[in-house]
């Protein structure tokens, strides 16, 4: 007994030197955020159960089967009635977008977000010294940062950085890379834009680990406001604490299991493998085992060591608010039973994937945006963000919430809607009648036409 108490001491004190090592070396690295703005399309853009059905019915290479299948898929998605598509997608333009097209997508993200930011928190472009844009499917030239700084007139010295193929983890890997610039330059002001370019990416050929992300993906995206400013600490939401980030690529399996690819009639897409989900849950097992003892208390640690085989680590002794990247219902689901999170825990990213849909790297902000509509987050609150992206990826993050929020966002006029009261899947309702067995011997054309006419 006596033995286990040195070591229990001597343990306690290692812990406290270390933490003190790293309280005296973090000095002057600080990464606040000031403001986040959330994109929120227009009416006319959105994908409801009627447009979805016009989309797909406009498929001539899908059968009896296919639709089925998509029926299936959207029935267990999360996915609601609100969320949004590019234009081009809506006026039948799948099958030939233009550049033009991917450009106006993200321009009206670009600066309906950026307006509104400038704005409210009374800094000017001018005053902006860091430029981060992460959107995984376009590279034009002059890049996507540039048309920024054209747009908003910035400064000639600006460190501008545009990142590519990031996937839906692309939005935390843009902060790190600011937290880290903070570290050598002092008193800076940045901005990080979060979005993708769906128009040209809708996939039209019928391979069904392809199609899931037409029913999956939608329109949105988020910019943020974030400074190493002491001086602005009282003008923040956010305080930085830590962030982890991990890379299985070296990987096969995790490498291929979300990927764009050409199906066998060469028609491109996303193709995501039913080990998805598997390499999700080791990518963020990987990821938490570097993160958590920087913030759960060493006495959870140690309980947890001791107690490993009958006990999951108890999250809520150092983190209050849970950000999980909406992707799907499965990958919530998942998530959520891996870290023992209640339902009130999991509400936030069940709601933006229903209200939003997956917005890709996106889709954190609007999960955010939803605890902030219902006054959850108050000062001194700990937020875990964690996102999962190809490659594949899993990036984490601990904010200190350093005020009560209780601001106006995107989810303004809808909130009090959420969540909502349990009805009928819209789908089931309207098109049951797909899964009868007597629609297998009615031609393609005809279910066609059985599903405009539901659907008008």
């Amino acid at each position: 007994m006596a033995f286990l108490t040195t070591i229990m001491i001597l343990f306690t004190i290692s812990y406290i030197c270390l933490w003190l090592t790293k309280l005296v070396s973090k000095r002057g690295e600080t990464c606040y955020m000031i403001d986040y703005e959330c994109y929120k399309a227009t009416k006319d853009t959105m994908l409801d159960t009627e447009q979805c059905t016009k989309i797909a019915s406009r498929n001539k290479n899908l059968g009896i089967e296919d639709y089925r299948f998509l029926a299936k898929t959207m029935v267990s998605s999360g996915i609601g009635e609100e969320t949004y598509g590019p234009k081009c997608i809506i006026l039948g333009e799948e099958e030939h977008p233009k550049l033009a097209d991917s450009l106006s997508e993200l321009e009206s993200v670009f600066y309906d977000t950026l307006d509104r930011i400038f704005a409210r928190s009374k800094i000017s472009p001018s005053q902006v010294d860091i430029l981060v844009v992460n959107v995984s499917l376009l590279s034009t030239v002059p890049s996507l940062t540039s048309r920024i700084i054209n747009h908003y007139k910035m400064r000639s010295d600006i460190k501008a950085f545009n990142l590519i193929g990031m996937g839906c983890s692309a939005s935390l890997v843009a902060i790190d890379l600011v937290q880290h610039l903070f570290k050598t330059q002092k008193k800076k002001i940045a901005i990080v834009v979060s979005t993708e370019a769906m128009s040209a990416h809708w996939y039209c050929g019928r391979e069904r680990s392809m199609m899931l992300s037409n029913c999956l993906f939608r329109v949105g995206g988020c910019s943020m406001l974030l400074t190493n400013d002491r001086a602005r600490k009282n003008q923040s939401i956010l305080k930085l604490k830590c962030m982890v980030r991990t890379h299985l690529a070296s990987d096969d399996e995790a490498y291929n299991c979300c990927m764009q690819v050409e199906d066998d009639e060469g028609y491109q897409g996303f193709r995501l493998n039913k080990t998805l989900t598997k390499v999700a849950a080791r990518a963020l097992s990987k990821n938490l085992r570097v993160l958590l003892p920087k913030v759960l208390p060493l006495w959870e640690i140690i309980r947890y060591v001791l107690l490993k085989s009958r006990s999951k680590i108890n999250l809520k002794t150092g983190i209050e608010h849970f950000c999980i990247h909406p992707g799907g219902r499965a990958v919530i689901d998942d998530v959520g039973e891996s870290l023992g999170l209640s339902e009130y825990d999991l509400e936030p990213a069940r709601m933006a994937l229903h209200r939003f849909g997956n917005t890709s790297s996106g889709g954190l902000w609007y999960v955010l945006g939803y605890m902030e509509a219902k006054k959850r987050l108050k000062k001194g609150d700990r937020m875990l963000m964690i996102s999962l992206g190809a490659g594949f990826k899993s990036n984490t993050c601990v904010w200190e919430v350093t005020r009560d929020l209780d601001r106006t966002n995107v989810w303004k006029d809808i909130i009090e809607n959420y969540p909502p009261k349990k009805t009928i899947n819209p789908y089931i309702a309207k098109y049951a009648w797909i899964h009868d067995k007597d629609m297998d011997f009615v031609t393609t054309d005809d279910i066609k036409m059985m599903l405009i006419g539901s659907a008008a």
